[in-house]
């Protein structure tokens, strides 16, 4: 697993993960971002998915090609708006990154990109995320092998959030 400051549309990873909204229709920050640098294909497969099953539930995640990207697939998962810390936001948090490595396992992808999912536009506590997404992860990798799993981050207060929670997550561990 690994940490690092950039741009996730630009990730050779064989599948980067999109934060969307569960209309799966594009949106702002990475959903927009990816979109855009995918080209039409991405929102084409986006709305046959919205036909056949609605769009995806928050905690959920559906897959697409990667389009115009490095990537070859788009692994769209839905993370909860922040409401105050009390209304299941952390668990479906956990869901979303849980429920995205076990479609990428299903689906033989052996590399996968992660941006950091809810802490944009809705609001989800950056410190509060990285704990929960690199937990999420480290526990799924215990049972899972995968070439790798990085968590592609915009900024350098996101960044160091994450490399914080790490921190102690491994000294918790007993890893240092």
């Amino acid at each position: 697993m690994s940490i690092l400051k950039g741009d996730i549309t630009t990730q050779d990873t064989e599948a980067i993960v999109n934060a969307a909204n569960s209309g799966l229709l594009g949106g702002f920050g990475v959903d927009g971002a990816i979109h855009q640098a995918g080209g039409p294909q991405i929102m084409a497969e986006c709305k046959e998915i919205r036909a056949r099953q609605g769009g995806c539930p928050t905690g959920q995640a559906v897959i697409t090609g990667g389009g115009l990207l490095k990537a070859r697939f788009v692994i769209h998962t839905v993370g909860p708006v922040w409401s105050g810390g009390h209304k299941g936001e952390d668990d479906l948090l956990r869901s979303a990154y849980h429920t995205s490595l076990a479609l990428a396992w299903e689906r033989k992808i052996s590399s996968v990109s992660f941006p950091s999912i809810s802490t944009g536009i809705y609001h989800f506590p950056v410190e509060r995320a990285a704990r929960i997404a690199l937990q999420t992860v480290l526990d799924f990798l215990d049972g899972h092998e995968f070439a790798e799993v990085r968590f592609v981050l915009f900024d350098d207060a996101t960044l160091g959030a994450y490399i914080s929670a790490l921190t102690e997550i491994r000294q918790a561990r007993g890893h240092v």
